[in-house]
């Protein structure tokens, strides 16, 4: 079960980024983190933007409102977003 904290009015979670993956996606959740796979090489912030783009889309967002909380220089990252997306979370993951 993905692990989900509320903060005011964001709601944060942790993530799991494979970088240079064949195709960018969601693709589930393990050990409490969300699983993000990104094309993009994790050079120059590449990969980071491209886990907000991805989650942006997939939760139907603006990117602007997806937030790299910490780890921005790691496969693990904290991450949040505005907490009336968290049906939507939810939905993702199953």
């Amino acid at each position: 079960m993905l692990a989900v904290r509320r903060t005011g009015d964001r709601i944060h979670f942790g993530i799991r980024v494979t970088p240079r993956a064949a195709h960018s996606a969601v693709t589930g959740e393990r050990e409490g983190l969300l699983l993000v796979r990104v094309t993009a090489a994790p050079t120059g912030g590449e990969a980071n933007a491209a886990v907000v783009a991805i989650l942006a889309r997939v939760l139907d967002i603006a990117p602007s409102s997806v937030r790299i909380e910490r780890g921005a220089g790691a496969r693990t990252k904290q991450v949040s977003v505005p907490a009336s997306v968290h049906a939507r979370l939810a939905a993702l993951i199953g």
